[in-house]
């Protein structure tokens, strides 16, 4: 496969991560069934993810961490904990895919478990997303100018008003209280259409999206002193 298929390839899993990984945030909207179908195929991504990007796992032993590369390790290495999480209390709590396994104890922990991975790994997955944003922009732009102020301006413009949304909608839909464990149940208004409540989410991951963009540019313009022979 050419560099230039691998690119496309991880640009193709990771766009249809992020849209697994609000679909999962819709548990009662989606259905059980399906969220259970949705978190299977995610792992599956995850693990893909995981292979097309395996030169870099294979380097973490080597090269200078600077500290732009040492958030990006540790925001992966939670992600991975997080996922591990996730994956295990599915598997617990399963009433459809997994049934057949017949698992019926620790129902208790493994709900509050999937809970605190599943929107801890929505907002760290944001927050990678973040980091690697610049990368994923060029890649999916390519071809259109970027010497022009008017559509940078527009497209920063347009980032930090979602930004600004994302930071109402993550009160309003009482996100702070999931993360940190002082609701262990997660409300959905039955009567409100999916499609708003992707929007809110998506305003939720944008926020994060754009807070690990600002903060690699951050990082990375941070120069670690050379090492004095």
């Amino acid at each position: 496969m050419s560099e230039m298929n691998k690119k496309v390839l991880r640009l193709a899993v990771d766009a249809a991560m992020t849209a697994l990984l609000l679909l999962l945030e819709g548990y009662s909207k989606v259905g059980e069934t399906a969220h259970e179908v949705i978190g299977v195929c995610m792992f599956a991504l995850f693990i893909a993810h995981h292979i097309l990007n395996r030169k870099w796992i294979g380097g973490l032993s080597r090269g200078k961490y600077t500290p732009f590369r040492i958030l990006q390790t540790a925001l992966a290495a939670l992600v991975f904990l997080g996922m591990c999480g996730s994956a295990v209390s599915s598997v617990m709590l399963s009433k459809h895919v997994f049934r057949f396994l017949g698992i019926s104890f620790g129902a208790s922990f493994s709900r509050t478990l999937h809970m605190l991975c599943g929107y801890w790994n929505f907002v760290l997955m944001s927050l990678h997303l973040g980091l690697h944003w610049i990368a994923i922009s060029r890649s999916a732009t390519k071809g259109i100018p970027r010497n022009k102020p008017a559509p940078l301006w527009t497209a920063r413009i347009a980032a930090a008003l979602a930004a600004g949304y994302g930071v109402y909608a993550l009160i309003s839909r009482k996100l702070p209280e999931y993360l940190f464990g002082v609701t262990t149940f997660a409300y959905f208004d039955e009567k409100e259409p999916l499609a708003l409540f992707l929007l809110d989410y998506l305003a939720i991951m944008a926020l994060f999206v754009w807070i690990g963009h600002y903060a690699s540019v951050f990082l990375k313009r941070i120069k670690t002193p050379n090492k004095e022979n």
